[in-house]
């Protein structure tokens, strides 16, 4: 299949299988269908050898983009026939740290520059998170002077450390808000993840801003009104894995993402149209 601008949309996955014996003759002969039937007489080893696997697996547009979650793109180099797709290894652990980061790099191999970003992104937000709380690394404890092995947790309460750590989840409001304006043109389930992440990151941000200030209704307030968010985001991203998992193994049950690749065109496909004879008459 090809697209608008004349791009291959199929992935290779082998070199072409010789040719079979098309009349009904021989042991590797061919059905109607194209399909190999191996003789009963045939050895294991030979029989092996008989087998073919498809040349190519032809994809839609909402089926590539619903397994690498990025719309299609033409990349040089056949690293995609040779690696597996990493795109599921950094959305089985939706809040992981390192798998996140290890698919964020595999995607960066593939030249998925936005899944990249995505994973490392958020890959790095939860190890630098989970360093944060960590009490030997003593993020939070130096902001308070009775800091100590018999009382680790001094400091978390500190007015500073609350305010300075909220710049933090802002940032990561900013980073996530720009990633729902870019996945816009990806599928509903993904702005649904994004578009919650940057409502629960900003509120996280004024939790901890009214902990600073001492405003503690305020804050649990924001706390709930972000967890609520966050639970709509994660039951959106595990609908997600549900139907990476069952696209990888052509499960005969395919749930749907909600595709809008083709409501939002990319710029090149617009010009593209434009040069076209159609849009020049």
């Amino acid at each position: 299949m090809t697209d608008t601008t004349g791009a291959s949309m199929e992935k290779d996955f082998s070199n072409t299988p010789p040719a079979a014996s098309q009349n009904g003759s021989g042991n590797g002969m061919m059905n109607g269908g194209g399909t190999p039937l191996l003789g009963k007489d045939l050895d294991h080893e030979t029989a092996m050898r008989q087998i073919q696997r498809a040349g190519s697996i032809a994809l839609t547009p909402e089926l590539f983009e619903k397994i690498y979650l990025t719309p299609q793109n033409t990349v040089k180099g056949d690293l995609r026939k040779t690696f597996g797709n990493p795109t599921p290894l950094g959305s089985y652990y939706f809040m992981g740290g390192l798998l996140m980061i290890i698919g964020g790099t595999l995607e960066w191999v593939l030249g998925n520059t936005f899944p990249f970003l995505v994973f490392c992104g958020y890959g790095g937000f939860w190890l630098s998170f989970a360093s944060t709380l960590t009490p030997d690394i003593g993020a939070y404890g130096h902001y308070d002077s009775t800091y100590s092995a018999i009382d680790p947790s001094a400091g978390l309460e500190n007015a500073q450390f609350a305010a300075s750590f909220a710049f933090y989840l802002l940032a990561m409001a900013f980073l996530s808000f720009m990633f729902a304006i870019c996945i816009l043109r990806t599928n509903i389930c993904l702005v649904i993840v994004e578009w919650g992440l940057t409502v629960v990151f900003s509120l996280l941000a004024g939790t901890f801003w009214n902990l600073s200030a001492g405003n503690a209704a305020v804050a649990g307030r924001c706390l709930i009104a972000a967890g609520a968010m966050g639970f709509v985001s994660a039951a959106a991203g595990w609908w997600i894995l549900f139907a990476l998992v069952f696209a990888s193994v052509d499960f005969p049950i395919q749930l749907p993402v909600g595709d809008l690749s083709h409501i939002i065109k990319g710029a090149s496909e617009k010009a593209a149209m434009k040069k076209s004879p159609e849009h020049q008459v």
